[in-house]
């Protein structure tokens, strides 16, 4: 019987311990954890130049992963942020929850991604990070989580300091889910609440700059709604660059489409130039960037 409680006590211990998820490892990177949420703990994994000291105040970037916020994972955009550190910056992949792990709903994509773009603030004199020039990024689902950090008021984490802004001063979207109206995409998922959360609708004086690439062939969003959002960040006289890439579905951006990926980060790198967070020119280095 002592033999069988004791069996009974590690499994209990094991299980317990599998509860606490350790964090990835993508070469070149320092995970910090930036939030925990019952028994989910998310990671941030930060990317920085080889010289780079506490002391800096480099521009920094968050990426957010593409997925239908769903699943998918960090990975996505471990070569832009080995890019962009090469280039001066910090450069982070962030994780946050999905449905297919933690069963969660678009809300939660979008606190989370808040959550990140403050506690980046809030630790920037410790990362070395300028908290005043930190841009979020991303793809499809992530790009919708990376505007709404930008344009939606509220969905903030509760408990967090809201003091300290969540609001990124740059947007750098690959293929975004940026309308979930009647005619957007997951409109069936959030039609409860989508002029809460879709930042198509809550474009407003003082949107950060935005950087989008859309292919005229995306089966999830159309053309339409690129130049619809361009027209209202003009309306508010709001920078937006919208580049348009003839022939190509969603997700042609990724690091696999060599030709793609060279373009988009280039024009991205330029983007970031004109915002005065880099010096230029900057060429992408195919193969020391890879996943």
């Amino acid at each position: 019987m002592r033999h069988l409680f004791c069996s009974l006590a590690i499994l209990c211990l094991l299980s317990a311990s599998t509860l606490a998820q350790a964090p990835e490892k993508y070469r070149g990177a320092v995970a910090h954890k930036y939030k925990t949420v019952g028994d989910t703990e998310l990671f941030l994994y930060l990317f920085t130049p080889e010289d780079h000291k506490a002391t800096d105040k480099r521009p920094a970037v968050v990426f957010f992963f593409g997925g239908g916020w769903n699943g998918g994972t960090p990975s996505q955009f471990v070569p832009h942020c080995r890019h962009l550190s090469s280039r001066g910056m910090v450069a982070v992949v962030a994780d946050y929850r999905v449905k297919s792990r933690q069963g969660t709903t678009p809300r939660e994509c979008v606190k989370d991604g808040k959550s990140a773009v403050r506690w980046l603030r809030t630790q920037a004199g410790k990362l070395g990070i300028d908290p005043h020039r930190l841009a979020a990024g991303g793809g499809s689902a992530g790009g919708h989580v990376a505007a709404a950090t930008g344009n939606v008021i509220g969905l903030e984490e509760q408990g967090e300091d809201l003091k300290i802004s969540s609001r990124p001063n740059a947007l750098l979207l690959f293929n975004p889910v940026y309308d979930n109206g009647p005619d957007g995409y997951g409109y069936d998922r959030v039609k409860d609440y989508y002029k809460e959360i879709s930042p198509m609708h809550n474009i407003r004086k003082g949107a950060p700059p935005t950087i989008v690439f859309l292919g005229t062939n995306d089966g999830l969003i159309p053309v339409a709604t690129g130049r619809k959002y361009q027209a209202l960040m003009e309306k508010v006289n709001a920078t937006c660059e919208h580049h348009f890439y003839e022939g190509q579905p969603h997700g042609f951006f990724n690091y696999r489409s060599k030709d793609n990926f060279l373009d988009t980060v280039t024009k991205m790198d330029q983007f970031l130039q004109k915002l005065g967070w880099l010096e230029g020119p900057g060429k992408v280095n195919y193969e020391a960037v890879k996943p």
